[in-house]
């Protein structure tokens, strides 16, 4: 689902003549941008789990909008998304730090032709059954 509307919102962007940039706008700019850009990632937290990253490539700044709207900052984003191993997490608004040590290990994905794999849903569930 975040594949699809990513691939939506950059078609949008292109018949629109901007430019095709994921990005996710936030309010300010992190304290740590210039340790995270290219080498940290933006976790996207789906359905109260960490399901997904994308690797942040940079941030900036932009300007203040029409009728006073505040700045803001936009994390402009790498275009993979790959999947991470489920973990439950409460819902946020924003974004936060994750350390190496507290962020999922991406998801496993068999080679294509090789089986279907197990469907994101029921390894989940397994998982918080402690048989996964």
């Amino acid at each position: 689902m975040l594949r699809e509307r990513q691939a939506a919102r950059l078609a949008q962007l292109r018949a629109a003549g901007e430019s095709a940039v994921l990005r996710h706008l936030t309010r300010n700019m992190p304290r740590r941008a210039a340790e995270i850009a290219g080498k940290g990632s933006l976790y996207w937290i789906i359905r109260g789990h960490i399901a997904a990253r994308q690797e942040i490539a940079a941030f900036a700044r932009l300007a203040p909008g029409d009728a006073g709207a505040p700045k803001r900052c936009a994390i402009l984003l790498v275009r993979e998304v790959v999947e991470t191993e489920l973990r439950p997490h409460r819902p946020m608004q924003g974004w936060r730090y994750l350390e190496a040590r507290d962020a999922p290990p991406d998801r496993f994905r068999p080679p294509p032709g090789s089986g279907d794999a197990m469907p994101p849903a029921l390894a989940a569930e397994l998982r918080e059954l402690g048989l996964l």
